[in-house]
């Protein structure tokens, strides 16, 4: 069975302006075209300069989070094909800071999955668990279902990614142990498979949370770790390198 390609992606959240694409220029120049996949989903602002400035370069630019229309009455909102149109090739969805800031459940996540679909875009699902409810137990049937609800049918045969980040890890400084992360991943392949058969084998699955240089090597060497989202560390290139090299 042929290992998926590693992805490693930024999530710049609500940073940067225009002189941040100078972080973004250092990693495009310092990345290598082989073994793995970089990513930078800079706030919708920069999509369309970011994706000028690293024109040729091996670094995909991503958007953030879409809307399940494709146009419409929706003061402030973005479609997947207008993230397209502005040069983006994957997006984010269902990231928890949406699924708690915005209340957004599974069945939203995978409309929007569907919409990332139809304008030829790349969704990174993410799912999640609470520190509640991994005391409580329930994290493997907390992400599991989360898994089910958020990836519609329509994405088999199409490329996509899971990003498996611990909510509770988020920006915290806290890590889940490699053997914790492990389990995790490990389940997520398992219902993968269930949902898509083969194919289930073929999505990377990445983790996020308080992803950093020194905790990398460790994180991305754990069985079925196909990569990373990485959050605050990847704002600033060195931090960013760092990560990457470490796959």
């Amino acid at each position: 069975m042929t290992k998926p390609t590693p992805l490693i992606a930024g999530n710049w959240k609500m940073n940067g302006t225009a002189a941040a694409l100078a972080e973004a220029r250092s990693v495009a120049a310092q990345v290598s075209a082989g073994g793995m996949r970089v990513a930078i989903c800079p706030p919708a602002t920069l999509i369309e300069r970011m994706s000028q400035a690293l024109a040729g370069a091996p670094v995909i630019v991503g958007a953030q989070d879409c809307r399940c229309e494709e146009a419409g009455a929706f003061t402030g909102d973005i479609s997947a094909e207008m993230l397209a149109d502005a040069g983006a090739k994957l997006v984010i969805l269902g990231h928890s800071e949406r699924r708690a800031g915005y209340a957004e459940t599974d069945d939203l996540v995978a409309c929007k999955v569907t919409a990332a679909l139809r304008a030829g875009l790349e969704p990174i699902v993410c799912v999640g668990e609470t520190l509640t409810q991994r005391k409580a137990g329930e994290a493997l049937a907390v992400v599991t279902g989360q898994v089910r609800g958020s990836l519609p049918e329509a994405l088999k045969g199409h490329a996509f990614s899971l990003a498996y980040e611990p909510v509770w890890a988020i920006g915290t400084g806290l890590t889940p142990t490699t053997a914790e992360i492990e389990e995790m991943h490990t389940a997520i392949r398992a219902t993968l498979r269930d949902l898509f058969g083969a194919e289930g084998d073929k999505a990377p699955i990445l983790y996020g949370g308080s992803v950093k240089p020194a905790n990398a090597a460790e994180i991305l060497h754990a069985a079925e770790v196909g990569g990373a989202l990485v959050g605050g560390a990847s704002l600033k290139a060195d931090d960013f390198l760092g990560i990457i090299r470490a796959l």
